[in-house]
């Protein structure tokens, strides 16, 4: 039979009556006819709980000891699901992100996935059973447990779904699709049909939180579909992310001009400013030995401008404190977001340059990057909603 890989959110198994819906459904995808491997996050809020928890221990809490509480979230969930697989008659078995085989960098809280050996799933499957994954979790070769970071699971499934040769990977959640901006900032934000690999991972560059950038990076390389649909609306297409060229749209017919498809921010970020070459280094180096991923890199006026997203430094204050320590000029601060628009032919439209610009008029946007698939601004956090309304309203409304 041929292997569906499919990923639940969090708040596809926030409960227990949420969790039931979902193994009903699969279930009845196993009954047309599919292996299915079935990763899952952890339920609603625990990570955050656990995080939570830690975080009243010790403001800077060990990462590697994080890494042991936080993989706790998806052990239950995958357990949990096995179990409500097996009261409808259906063999399922759940497997940690280790007993799959993934194999990963030594980097705590935010590993990136270095080889998968899934033997086991394999067997598991030739017995005929659903494979239930938890997410977000694998093991160093070390032998560490370590964590994906955010987002986490989507990485997973599709590292799973290239090497078992998946058909496609289905990533549900509670969110119909992937928008054109985030519908909680842009209220006509409109859903998309289809985006290409390079345009979706722009967008989770960029702080696009709906499919994790490591995860799209794996499809991209596997050319493997993703499909980004809701748990709640079968009904519902979603919205397909399909390797480069093959996304059908009226706009291709046109293919010397620039064309906006998204609007992506970050409204809090991490922001490290280096005002010289050795203190550049110094950065640089810090991060590389302490596993810290840098979101964007740019030139500034008078030396090197760093972005992080917050959402995997767990130890914010301590990691400011050190880098401002190493070199007085080596500033921090977490006071600052980043606006993307995304498309194609971005970078060598200087009239899509001066729309963005003038659009922005009166804020205090700083362009920071400017290639063909993306454009990016620095902005105060407490305008970063105002920008992203604008540019939604200049390209896209």
């Amino acid at each position: 039979m041929p292997i569906l890989v499919q990923k639940y959110g969090g708040s596809s198994v926030a409960d227990l009556d949420r969790l039931k819906l979902v193994a009903q459904k699969i279930v009845e995808t196993r009954q047309r006819g599919y292996d299915l491997v079935v990763v899952v996050s952890a339920m609603g809020d625990t990570t955050d709980e656990l995080l939570s928890m830690a975080t009243q221990i010790s403001e800077s809490p060990s990462r590697r000891e994080l890494d042991m509480l936080l993989s706790v979230g998806e052990r239950i969930s995958m357990a949990l699901l096995s179990m409500a697989i097996h009261h409808h008659g259906i063999e399922a078995i759940s497997l940690t992100g280790s007993q799959c085989g993934i194999i990963t960098t030594a980097s705590h809280s935010n590993a990136r996935i270095m080889d998968v050996r899934p033997f086991r799933v394999q067997d598991e499957l030739a017995q005929g059973k659903v494979v239930i994954v938890a997410g977000y979790q694998g093991t160093s070769y070390k032998r560490e447990v370590t964590t994906l970071g955010r987002g986490g699971s989507d990485t997973t499934a599709v590292a799973l779904a290239a090497a078992l040769g998946a058909e496609a990977c289905e990533i549900y959640s509670d969110v119909d699709g992937i928008f054109s901006a985030d519908p909680r900032v842009v209220s006509d934000a409109v859903k998309l049909e289809s985006l290409t690999h390079s345009e979706m991972l722009e967008m989770a560059r960029a702080g696009a939180r709906v499919l994790n950038e490591q995860a799209v990076a794996f499809a991209q390389r596997a050319q493997i579909a993703l499909y980004a649909r809701s748990t709640h609306l079968p009904e519902s297409q979603g919205t397909v992310v399909r390797p480069d060229g093959f996304a059908e749209r009226a706009e291709v017919a046109e293919a010397n001009a620039a064309r906006v498809s998204a609007v992506s921010h970050m409204t809090q970020g991490i922001r490290i400013h280096s005002r010289h070459a050795a203190a550049s280094t110094h950065v640089l180096e810090h991060l590389q030995h302490h596993g810290y991923e840098v979101a964007m890199c740019s030139p500034s006026p008078d030396g090197l401008e760093l972005f992080l997203n917050p959402e995997n430094v767990h130890d914010y204050k301590s990691m400011a404190h050190q880098l401002v320590a190493m070199d007085d000029a080596i500033s921090c601060d977490n006071t600052h977001g980043i606006v993307s628009i995304i498309g194609q032919k971005l970078g060598s439209s200087a009239e899509t340059l001066l729309r963005a610009t003038a659009s922005l008029d009166g804020l205090s946007a700083r362009l920071v990057t400017a290639h063909e698939r993306r454009l990016t601004w620095i902005v105060p956090s407490e305008e970063v909603s105002d920008a992203v309304q604008r540019l939604h309203a200049a390209f896209i409304s």
